[in-house]
This record gives structure tokens, sequence and C-alpha cells, in this order.
């Protein structure tokens, strides 16, 4: 497995005028951290297009506080865990962790495990069921560590509000175990969907978990991190910054690598706001029977992250908006699940989103994105240009991401240092590219090859008309 140089290190080596080191990576327009300027071009944040109904809460032991899924794609196999617990009244509190899987990530089915009772019989799904408290917030990982014995390549956590982490290991997902019979980490506040996992970048495990701004449950709900080598020692815990922009309650963080660029952190977060709601009154009544659910409102919001204690918020808008129907605006709605997986036609990726909880129909719903596709460069008709900071690359050729009209192009210049255009790639040695690709190569006077450039100090120039560039990657051996 290739290992990375660590992704904070960029801030630093920038700081110093020193260049990025790519070597391979697929870089993504997420932030900033690669752009040197935009002229006539603007970063765009792109809404994922509604797919339906993927699962519903509709068994005995599921109810409308089901909470908190999580989508894992192992092989060939979508699976996917959530909460169920189906009420508020004392009998119906008790949360067990479910299981659905999937051949495509669309179709669902919940089998029959006959690992645990409910109400007698034990043809259910339910994979954990021994503590309440293991399930309030059950959050499993595939834990791709190279040196995870296969005994505990599914691992997770479950955080016990103001006490402490749990954390469990499985071969399979299904039949877990605890790592341990004490916390594995006590220093937060874990009422929230807690999430973990190997960070191939960093080498080691991060985990993102609910805290709060002001002393218990005061203040704004906000989010902190803690690293470790082993998953069972942490380091003392750093409380993550936005940058300039306004606190917010955060609910949930959602944070995960990429699986197509593993040194960036996607985090679709939800956002809360306890006090706001689009129905109130009888509307909301007639929708929620429970009364501390009926004035609150959510959306999901897109973050990102490099490692480090701060994410990116160039976003501040929604990413995925609460819905079109009176349901989707109350009761703590609109959760993203943690989970990005690709789907079957190699061209997008799913996103998975639970929705109308605290109500009858509460279910979750399936969502899909262009591949890479969360933000672009987007230029108008009249075009623009974007050129990257100096950095090195690894590899023979330049991919990217892209989609025109018929009237756009993008064409790309390889320039020195100081941005003087080198001999052959400037942009009229370019081909014009147009169309919709996901790993398209670039040519210059009919060749792709830039081995001649590997390891020197370059930039890249993207001279782009009426289209949007999501991402590019230097490939093959040097």
């Amino acid at each position: 497995m290739k290992t990375y140089l660590l992704p904070l290190l960029f801030i630093p080596l920038l700081l110093h005028g020193a260049p990025i080191h790519l070597e391979d990576r697929r870089e993504l327009f997420v932030d900033h951290t690669l752009i040197e300027s935009l002229d006539q071009l603007d970063l765009r944040l792109h809404a994922p297009r509604y797919e339906g109904v993927a699962l519903s809460f509709d068994q005995p032991w599921e109810g409308p506080f089901s909470a908190y899924p999580t989508v894992i794609l192992d092989g060939h196999r979508y699976m996917m865990f959530y909460r169920g617990m189906p009420g508020q009244e004392i009998e119906d509190r008790r949360a067990i962790t479910a299981y659905a899987e999937s051949v495509d990530g669309i179709h669902w089915v919940k089998p029959q495990l006959g690992r645990f009772e409910h109400h007698g019989s034990s043809a259910n799904n339910i994979v954990l069921a021994e503590k309440d408290v293991y399930s309030r917030n059950f959050s499993p990982f595939l834990d791709t560590n190279p040196d995870t014995p296969p005994e505990q390549r599914f691992k997770a956590i479950a955080g016990d509000e103001t006490k402490g982490l749990y954390g469990f290991v499985s071969a399979d997902g299904l039949n877990w175990e605890l790592i341990q019979e004490d916390y594995i980490f006590t220093q937060g506040m874990f009422d929230s969907h807690n999430v973990a996992f190997w960070s191939e970048a960093e080498q080691q495990y991060v985990c993102y978990f609910r805290t709060w701004t002001g002393e218990g449950f005061t203040g704004y709900r906000t989010i902190s991190r803690t690293t470790s080598k082993d998953f069972l020692n942490w380091t003392n815990p750093g409380v993550m910054t936005y940058g300039d922009t306004p606190q917010e309650q955060l609910y949930t963080n959602g944070t995960q690598p990429y699986f197509r660029a593993p040194h960036i952190y996607i985090a679709l977060a939800k956002r809360f706001f306890p006090e706001k709601s689009g129905y109130t009154g009888e509307d909301a009544k007639n929708l929620v029977a429970y009364d501390n659910y009926r004035s609150t409102s959510s959306d999901s919001i897109f973050m990102s992250t490099r490692g480090g204690a701060s994410y990116d918020r160039t976003f501040m808008e929604a990413f995925i908006r609460p819905g079109d129907t009176a349901r989707d605006w109350i009761a703590r709605d609109n959760t993203p699940a943690l989970g990005l997986v690709p789907a079957l036609n190699g061209r997008e990726l799913y996103i998975y989103r639970m929705s109308h909880y605290a109500q009858p129909t509460a279910h979750i719903a399936r969502y899909s994105l262009r591949l890479d596709g969360f933000v672009s460069a987007h230029a108008d008709y009249n075009g623009g240009t974007l050129t990257t900071k100096p950095f090195t690359f690894t590899g023979n050729r330049l991919e990217v991401n892209l989609e025109t009209s018929a009237a756009g192009e993008l064409r790309v210049e390889l320039t020195d240092k100081a941005g003087n255009p080198l001999p052959g790639f400037s942009t009229k040695d370019c081909e014009p590219m147009l169309g919709n690709f996901i790993d398209q190569q670039v040519s210059w006077k009919g060749s792709p090859d830039l081995s001649q450039y590997n390891g020197q100090v370059v930039r890249l120039k993207f001279h782009l008309k009426d289209g949007d560039l999501y991402a590019f990657r230097f490939s093959g051996e040097p």
C-alpha cells in the first residue's frame, strides 16, 4: 500500500514557499489548497440528485427513532448499519443495531440473521443488542490498516454520552465483540454519531466526535478530533475550527476519507436549528407526536479537511436542502449517513440520508452524485482560467474529470514555477477537450507524455469555457 505525505504538512510548506508534492494523488477543488488564482472562474458546490427511498424503518424493532446509518462497501457487498429504536416511551427506548445489505447500493434487503430475539422471535436483522448504550450511536468502519489481523478487519465505536467511547471488533461485520471491557476514550460528550477510521494519509486512526462549546450540554454542538496508532490509546483531543465563519450547531460530523482521494476527508454534517421549524402549531402537531421534536429543523452541509484541527467551510450554503414535503422540515431530520460508496456504473457515487425522523414514515433516502462531483471550478460561456500553486508530481500523464457544453472546452498549459509555458505544452499545443469524462487524458501535439518533467517544480493553468472541472490527477509510471 502506498504511503502518502501527511496532507496537513501542505500548509507549512506553502507558507515557506516550498512546492507541494502531489505524487500521483487525485486532487479535488474542495478548497483552495492548490489554487494560486482564479480568473473569471468560481468554485461551485453541486447538490446531489434525490433518488428516492432506499430503506424504510418498518419493522417493530426499528421505528421512527431509528437513526445514524453507516454504509460500507466491502468488496462487492454494500452493507448498512443503523440504530433501531421504536419510540420515546420507556418500553420503546431500548436501542438495537440493525443491518441491511445490497448488491448494487440501490435495492436493500434485511436478512434474517437469527442472532438476537425481539419479542420472542429471532427472525430479524439485529446484529447488536446486548446493551442499549452500545447501539445508541454504533458507528462501524472497514479497517484498511495493512497490519490489522483478519479477525479485526471491521471496527466500531459507540458513545456513552458523557462517559466515553466503547470499541468493538469483528471479522465479518455481523458478529461483534468488545475490544476491551472499559472505554477506549473518555474526553468528550458523545451524544451523537461519532466516527473513526484508519487514515492512509496520516498512518493512524482518527476519530471525530461530539463536543459542546460550553460546559456540559450548553453552547453550540461542535466537533473535536483525537488520533491513535493502535485504536486503544488516544491523544488529547483538539477542538475543530471552521475558519472565519459563523458558529453553527453541527449535530453530526460525517467525516470520512474520500475513496478516490483518501488524503481529503469529506465531512457531510447535519446542521441543526433547535428553535426554527418550517411548520408550527397544529401543522407540526399533526406530523410529530412528540412535543420537543416539533420546533426544530435541519439540513445537510459540506465541509472538508486534510487532517489537523481545521475544517474548510468555503461553502456555507446547504449541500442537501431538507426536501419538498412538510415532513422534511421538522423533527431533527435530514442527517447524512456516514459512508460514500461508488455506484456500479463507474460514474457516480451514492449518498444516503436519514429522513422523516420521529415520524411514522421514517426512512433512509438515497442520493447520487458524479464521481468527484462535490465541487467544480466553473466557467461560463466567456471562459476563464485557474492557475495552481507550484508543485511536483509523479507519473507521465495528466487526467481530468471534466464536463462541458458543446460550445465549451478545456485546454491545459504546463508552466515552469514562474508561470512561463514550457516548450510544447502551451495552451495552443494542447488538444481541446469537450464532453463529459470522469478520467480523460490530456494531450499536447498528439502526445500525453509528461515524463520529462517528472519531479520538477511546475504549475498547471487550466483554460476553461462553459464547463466544470472537478478533479485532476497525474498517473502512469515515471
